[in-house]
């Protein structure tokens, strides 16, 4: 395959580390608007440096892969599609909802895939805790808690385009809790606090925020988050039913700390980032797009599952603002389901 990879932040040149090693890429060409960091992570990796996007698109690649600014998103899945070329695009699809519906319908009706990056689904310990969950092994689900906290804030200058903690961060865990539940999230229940810098404030976010998440069968989950979780990265998930209970995230690395006298200590230092926590899903996520592209296997991650996620965030954000329980259906107003339910993708 010949793979064009738009993007060469950090990120993007992460996933061009992936795709140059896998044997069944043949050529990869990484773009930039920046034609500089384009040779830079091309020289890194061993690819070959395309120039700018509209060169790496006129190659006629059998793939590609955005992993530029978010305000591009939309315009370069479009432009892709339009030439056939199946898609992997880091998330979000889009700036907003109305253009991600937009996106969602364009695409569903060209029939050429497009994949989302949501890597938290190519985990291994997310994987076994849903095979577990369909298995029995957990009994009817009663609670699910999930938990994303940063190490430290991102830069103050990005917090104003981010969209907020529920789009850009809490959006993970609205797409996972779907995921390994197999149900439609339909009401939500958001607050916030702003405990640390405050520039947060100034953009009209939060630092820390908690959220109750009620499905369309009655379960419930809670979702806490921090951009000041000094412990290290600590994303986790527990899942307990009538019969078991499981966690993801729970390991040597996990930054916790016990209080209990004679407990034993973490086996090794705290995860201090995403990428290091999710490297092998990052690997995995990316063959599973190459799968995708030669037909191997269904789409793991379309777009109308990125579009269900937003709407969970979006009614965060305004039950935020407005102190109240949102239903899903406020926010998605007459936008038509794009998706079956609970976005169970091919993994």
């Amino acid at each position: 395959m010949r793979i064009a990879l738009l993007g060469a932040g950090r990120i993007g040149t992460a996933h061009a580390a992936n795709l140059r090693v896998h044997p069944e890429v043949s050529q990869l060409l990484i773009a930039d608007s920046d034609a500089g960091r384009a040779r830079s992570a091309a020289e890194l990796v061993g690819a070959q440096p395309a120039g700018d996007v509209d060169a790496a698109l006129a190659a006629a690649p059998d793939a590609v892969v955005i992993a530029t600014p978010t305000s591009t998103h939309a315009e370069l899945i479009l432009r892709a599609v339009d030439a056939g070329v199946p898609v992997f695009c880091e998330k979000p699809v889009a700036g907003d909802v109305r253009q991600t519906v937009d996106v969602a319908r364009r695409v569903a009706e060209s029939g050429i895939p497009v994949q989302i990056g949501f890597q938290r689904r190519f985990d291994a310990g997310y994987q076994a805790a849903r095979a577990a969950l369909r298995a029995g092994e957990v009994g009817t689900l009663h609670r699910l808690h999930l938990v994303t906290g940063d190490p430290a804030p991102p830069h103050a200058n990005y917090v104003p385009l981010s969209g907020g903690i529920f789009r850009d961060c809490h959006i993970h865990d609205f797409d996972i809790a779907r995921w390994l539940t197999g149900t439609e999230v339909v009401e939500v229940y958001a607050t916030g606090a702003n405990r640390g810098a405050p520039f947060f404030a100034q953009a009209g976010d939060v630092d820390t925020a908690t959220t109750i998440l009620t499905f369309a069968d009655g379960t419930l989950a809670t979702v806490q988050g921090s951009r000041y979780n000094g412990a290290g990265y600590d994303v986790r998930a527990e899942l307990a039913g009538t019969r078991g209970t499981y966690v993801v995230g729970l390991d040597g690395r996990s930054p916790l700390r016990s209080a209990e006298p004679g407990a034993p200590p973490s086996a090794g230092p705290a995860w201090p980032d995403f990428w290091h926590r999710f490297r092998p899903a990052y690997a995995a996520e990316m063959a599973a797009f190459l799968d995708l592209v030669a037909g191997r296997t269904g789409n793991p991650c379309p777009v109308a599952d990125a579009l269900e996620a937003l709407y969970v965030a979006e009614a965060a954000e305004l039950s935020r603002h407005e102190r109240r329980p949102v239903r899903v259906d406020e926010v998605r107003g007459d936008d038509v389901r794009l998706t079956h339910p609970a976005g169970v993708g091919s993994r």
